[in-house]
């Protein structure tokens, strides 16, 4: 294996390697580049404005650093790839040694790159290597963007049905933990229907969290299946269902509603009928029809007609 410093005649090479890495990690959507909008930049590094290293192999040219010398003492790493015959034998590192090498002549004193938060692999070894991040660069789907700015809040309210018939512990428990979650303005436990005791919490119900943390203390107080039911501003029905103070499902009726997430998180999100049909005895196909989820508020029910098919679905008195 050899490292040498590549020239203007190895530009069909230098295509076919950026080719490569375009083809395996596409750029953003805002950075995409013509092949001569690329060369530009390239051309201009041969010349001297920073410096380009090719390693070769017995099969020929195995990988490419391109770097570029910025103001403040800067080199900037603008292109490394390694082609998948020559990877893990410590290519990137030979490479790399070569430009660091260039930069210290150079008097670079600190070394930056970008990379995409969705290459994993190439962020890790860039984290091995000592690399940390320091900038953020944030993009959102403008009609999510857009929807989230200019609308009105809506209304935040939920309850909490606690599956018990027992009244008077259901009462005891109440009082004795709601007081810690903060100042409220009255609390409502109902008398038991269809095997479930609501709780309406004025603070809880309009404090999402706060009502979950009403749900899981209940549940783990009794050892009972609890869940909280509400609306988020206007435009999300949740629930959470907890057993015996356990994590047992949850659903969001617009997963992504407050900005992006890891697809396992929305998958996450979504209602599962067979465990919610074990712990509350709801027809498993008529939560799957009702607990839909979508990425817009517009392409389901109203919130407030949502939740009423819920509690309806669930057999949760009204």
């Amino acid at each position: 294996m050899t490292v040498r410093v590549a020239t203007p005649a190895d530009e069909q090479v230098l295509r076919e390697l950026w080719e490569e890495l375009e083809a395996e990690v596409p750029a953003l959507a805002e950075d995409a580049e013509t092949w001569e909008q690329e060369w530009a930049d390239v051309a201009a590094d041969l010349a001297g404005r920073g410096a380009v290293h090719l390693a070769e192999d017995e099969q020929g040219v195995a990988g490419v650093v391109r770097a570029s010398m910025r103001p403040g003492g800067v080199w900037y790493l603008a292109l490394a790839h390694v082609r998948r015959r020559a990877r893990r034998q410590g290519l990137l590192k030979e490479l790399l040694q070569a430009s660091l090498a260039e930069a210290r002549e150079r008097g670079a004193t600190r070394v930056t790159l970008d990379v995409l938060a969705s290459n994993e692999p190439a962020l890790a070894v860039w984290r091995r290597l000592g690399f940390e991040p320091a900038a953020y660069h944030l993009g959102a789907d403008l009609r999510q963007l857009y929807e989230r700015v200019v609308r009105a809040p809506g209304e935040t309210s939920g309850d909490v049905y606690v599956q018990s018939d027992d009244l008077p512990v259901i009462e005891r428990a109440v009082a004795r933990y709601v007081p810690r979650l903060g100042r409220s303005a009255g609390t409502e436990v109902s008398p038991p229907g269809s095997g479930w005791i609501r709780i309406h919490d004025e603070l809880c119900s309009r404090e999402p969290s706060l009502l979950r943390r009403l749900a899981r203390e209940l549940s783990d107080l009794t050892g009972a299946v609890v869940l909280s039911l509400g609306v988020e501003d206007g435009a999300v029905v949740r629930y959470i269902l907890f057993d015996r103070g356990r994590l047992a499902d949850e659903y969001a009726s617009v997963p992504e509603y407050n900005g992006p997430l890891a697809p396992g998180d929305v998958v996450g999100l979504a209602a599962n009928p067979t465990v919610v049909q074990r712990l509350t005895g709801a027809d498993p196909e008529r939560v799957r029809r009702v607990a839909r989820t979508a990425t817009s508020p517009d392409e389901l029910p109203p919130a407030e007609e949502l939740r009423a098919q819920l509690v309806e679905a669930l057999g949760l008195p009204r």
